[in-house]
């Protein structure tokens, strides 16, 4: 048996395979020489299932290199020094511009300023610009959960047609924001961009942020979860340029797009999505890869804001008998999840003197969802009760109340 999501998958190809419009990059010679045909979309879950239809060829990452790098440097350096070279507001420019702070700082990591302060950061200062690109490389294939290689014709090709970078950098070098040489700058920060992926590829490494840095294939944590909170983070409000705020009004995916035709989005703790098609408008972006991502957002309700995705009830049921009451949870319980519990069972307050608590349905807790579960049933205990836990999972690992009492637990219900 097939999983139907190829399929459907195929659909949003079909949608937009006649959108017409834009131009392949070809202000960098390399670039210029693409098929504007190519055509692929992928999506990875955070819990490692990956489909992709259409095009799967390499194509270089480019600008969508930026919110990696500059993940890997909080994770190297932390937020506050790399915030003492970059800081994280939209600039509402195009990704080319010197839109800097008023201490010389470039506005955020996702225009060519910032990515080229933040490039240098990596490995430390004293690195050479061939260990920078390895533990760059390294990185990205961990990230991607292979090795992934450079294409030397794009290097070379966009170092050629550089100047705009390299006054950036050198612009940069007299703010004491870059310290390296300006050159050695713009070649590793150059080379990170012409990192090659597949669009599966990149669906897997952009699951990896939106998993909190855990690469969903593997298994293995790539980063910390703060480091891929803060990139997501600047994703949203900076990754799209001048077209940001429009974008989030209409598709409402933290993405992050580049030159080559690649676009990249993240739905934290959900998936990975990735396009390509080389054309792109005038902000830079692939404009049938713009139309699949709002296709795929209205038809997949995928707009980070809307209400509708978190209604998760975490009461499964409340089943009463003579003798006692069972409570079944479900889901993963958050802060909001255990308000709507504690709700619940304040509003259905069990009557019998034998209250079992079913857990066996929760997929996880984090800490204030905990807290609030086990409080609540502290005070069902006080109001005269006796209160035990079904945990075959072990999804409760602190079984303290807070006055010191310790929960009990049933091997059955």
């Amino acid at each position: 048996m097939k999983s139907p999501i190829p399929r459907y998958l195929n659909l949003i190809l079909d949608a937009v395979r006649e959108t017409d419009g834009g131009e392949v990059a070809d202000y960098i010679p390399a670039l210029a020489k693409v098929d504007p045909a190519r055509l692929g979309v992928a999506i990875c879950t955070t819990t490692g299932r990956c489909y992709q239809v259409g095009d799967n060829a390499p194509f270089s990452l480019q600008s969508i290199s930026k919110p990696f790098t500059y993940a890997l440097a909080l994770e190297e350096s932390g937020f506050e020094a790399v915030s003492e070279i970059v800081g994280v507001e939209p600039s509402g420019d195009a990704f080319n511009e010197l839109s800097l702070e008023a201490d010389g700082r470039p506005m955020n990591p996702m225009i060519n300023a910032g990515a080229i302060a933040v490039n240098q950061l990596i490995n430390g200062s004293g690195s050479s610009v061939s260990d920078r690109i390895d533990k760059i490389l390294g990185f990205f294939s961990a990230l991607a959960g292979r090795p992934l290689t450079i294409n030397k014709e794009i290097a070379t090709s966009e170092l050629d047609t550089a100047d705009r970078n390299f006054a950036l950098a050198h612009m940069l070098h007299s703010f004491g924001i870059v310290d390296d040489d300006p050159h050695d700058a713009v070649v590793t920060y150059v080379h990170q961009c012409a990192i090659e992926v597949t669009v599966s590829d990149l669906a897997v490494m952009a699951a990896t942020l939106a998993s909190g840095g855990i690469q969903p294939v593997t298994g293995a944590r790539v980063i910390g979860p703060e480091a891929a909170r803060i990139a997501q983070s600047v994703m949203t409000s900076a990754g799209m340029y001048d077209y940001a705020g429009r974008w989030m009004t209409k598709v409402g995916i933290p993405a992050k797009s580049g030159v080559s035709g690649g676009l990249m989005g993240t739905l934290p703790g959900r998936m990975g999505i990735a396009t390509f098609s080389p054309k792109l408008d005038s902000t830079g972006t692939s404009v049938r890869g713009r139309e699949a991502f709002a296709y795929m957002s209205r038809h997949m309700d995928l707009h980070l804001l809307q209400g509708n995705n978190y209604r998760v009830p975490g009461v499964r049921s409340i089943h009463e008998e003579s003798d006692k009451t069972v409570i079944t949870l479900q889901g993963y319980v958050n802060f909001t999840v255990a308000e709507e519990i504690s709700s619940t069972l304040l509003r259905e307050a069990p009557a019998s003197s034998r209250v079992i608590l079913d857990v066996s349905r929760v997929t996880g807790f984090n800490a204030i969802g905990r807290k609030i579960v086990k409080e609540q049933l502290r005070r069902i205990r006080e109001e005269g009760a006796q209160v035990v836990l079904y945990d075959p999972e072990n999804r409760i690992t602190d079984m303290d109340y807070s006055d010191g009492t310790r929960m009990d637990e049933v091997d059955t219900l």
